[in-house]
């Protein structure tokens, strides 16, 4: 989130400049911004005056946005992953607390994706 609030730019930003501000290092901010670019959130500038620029405005971009690109399969219990099948969970005999986290999940997700980058910037983060 810090790497995509430097971009809030229409200037390149280099790793460089973004790493003096968010106070990290300079491979984890490569990692986290190969991850973006992959991701379609930030491209990549080539050249001694190269860097990266958002692809869309902060406007446009949600917590969620973020989030799933950092954590591609996102889920807050592993039986709730795609591709994971819960022994507990059958036709037969539903499991309550996989009902439970994904009634959870839904709704963490709903809040992640309910603001932009740029209101929640901004300050506007009141509850609607």
């Amino acid at each position: 989130m810090r790497i995509v609030r430097n971009l809030n730019t229409k200037d390149i930003t280099n790793v460089a400049s973004i790493v003096e501000k968010e106070y990290i290092t300079t491979a984890i901010a490569y990692k986290v911004a190969r991850k973006l670019e992959k991701g379609g959130l930030i491209r990549s500038i080539r050249g001694n005056a190269g860097g990266y620029q958002l692809t869309r405005g902060l406007d446009e971009i949600s917590i969620l946005d973020v989030y799933k690109i950092m954590e591609p399969d996102p889920a807050i219990n592993r039986c709730l992953k795609e591709d994971e099948i819960c022994p507990h969970n059958t036709c037969d005999s539903p499991c309550n607390i996989h009902y439970e986290l994904y009634r959870i999940q839904c709704r963490l997700f709903e809040e992640l994706g309910s603001k932009s980058l740029q209101e929640i910037i901004d300050g506007d983060t009141k509850s609607d």
